[in-house]
C-alpha cells in the first residue's frame, strides 16, 4: 500500500478544506510559473516554506523529496549556462558560460522548489480520497477524477508486479549487460508488464461492475465549508496576489 505520511496530522493545513487547498495551490503555481521577478519568486519560496512549517511536516521527509526534484534540476545547471545564448562571464576551454543561462537555471530552481513545497504542504496534507472527492466538488469531469484516482491507487500494485518479475529474472541467473540478450529480456519484461496491467484493469473493472459501479464514487463523509476555511483561504490568496504586486 502507498503510505500517505503527510496526511496524518492535526495542523491548520490538515484541517483546511481540501477544495480550498486545491484552489490555492493552482493559483500559486500559475503565479510562480509565469513571473520572472526574483523578489516575487523569493517571497513565493518563503510562502511555500512557511506553509510547510505551518503543516508541521518532518524536515527529513521534505528534504528527501526535494533531492529527487533537484537531481533533475542539477543537469539543467550543467547544460543551460553552456548552451543558453547571452553575455559570457567565464570561458572553460572551448565552452562559454553565459550570465543569462545561470539566471535562467536559477529561475527554474526557485520556481520548481516553490511549487513542490507548496504542493506538499497543501495537497499532501489531505488523503488521496479526500482530494478526489474535492475535485468532484470543483466540477472536474468524472472520468478525469477516476483516472487520477486509479493511477495513484494501482501504481504501487504495478510496481510490486515489476519487482516480482525482476526477481524471477534474477533467480534464473539473468545479469544485465550491454548486449542484445539484455535488451531483448528487458523488452519482454516491459511487454509482460503491459499485458498484466491490462489483465488486471479488466478484472478490476468487472469487479466494480459487479458491485454496481456506474461511473461515480459515493461517499458518506461530505465536506462542511467553515468560516475558518474561508478566512484562511482568503488570507493565502491575498498573499499570493501580493507576490504579483511586488516591485
Amino acid at each position: 500500500m502507498i503510505k500517505e505520511k503527510f496526511s496524518e496530522g492535526d495542523s491548520l493545513l490538515h484541517r483546511l478544506d481540501p477544495r480550498v487547498k486545491i484552489i490555492v495551490v493552482l493559483f500559486f503555481s500559475v503565479i510562480v510559473a509565469v513571473t520572472d521577478k526574483y523578489t516575487s519568486l523569493l517571497c513565493g519560496l518563503l510562502f511555500a516554506v512557511g506553509a510547510v512549517a505551518v503543516a508541521r511536516l518532518k524536515t527529513k521527509d521534505i528534504i528527501s523529496r526535494l533531492l529527487v526534484v533537484n537531481s533533475f534540476i542539477f543537469f539543467l545547471w550543467l547544460m543551460l549556462p553552456l548552451t543558453f545564448p547571452g553575455k559570457n562571464i567565464y570561458t572553460l576551454g572551448s565552452l562559454n558560460i553565459s550570465q543569462e543561462g545561470i539566471k535562467y537555471a536559477l529561475l527554474i530552481t526557485i520556481k520548481s522548489n516553490s511549487i513542490i513545497l507548496a504542493g506538499i504542504a497543501l495537497l499532501s496534507t489531505s488523503s488521496i480520497f479526500n482530494l478526489v472527492h474535492a475535485l468532484r466538488h470543483l466540477y472536474l469531469p468524472d472520468k478525469l477524477t477516476q483516472l487520477f484516482f486509479f493511477t495513484y491507487r494501482y501504481t504501487q500494485t504495478i510496481h510490486s508486479e515489476y519487482i516480482r518479475l525482476n526477481n524471477a529474472l534474477k533467480i534464473r541467473g539473468f545479469k544485465a549487460q550491454t548486449n542484445f540478450h539484455t535488451y531483448r529480456t528487458y523488452a519482454y519484461l516491459v511487454g509482460m508488464m503491459l499485458v498484466r496491467s491490462y489483465d488486471r484493469s479488466k478484472r478490476v473493472y468487472n469487479a466494480m461492475l459487479c458491485r454496481g459501479f456506474k461511473g461515480k464514487f459515493w461517499t458518506l463523509n461530505h465536506f462542511v465549508f467553515k468560516k475558518s476555511d474561508l478566512v484562511t483561504g482568503m488570507i493565502m490568496i491575498s498573499g499570493i496576489i501580493g507576490l504579483v504586486l511586488l516591485p
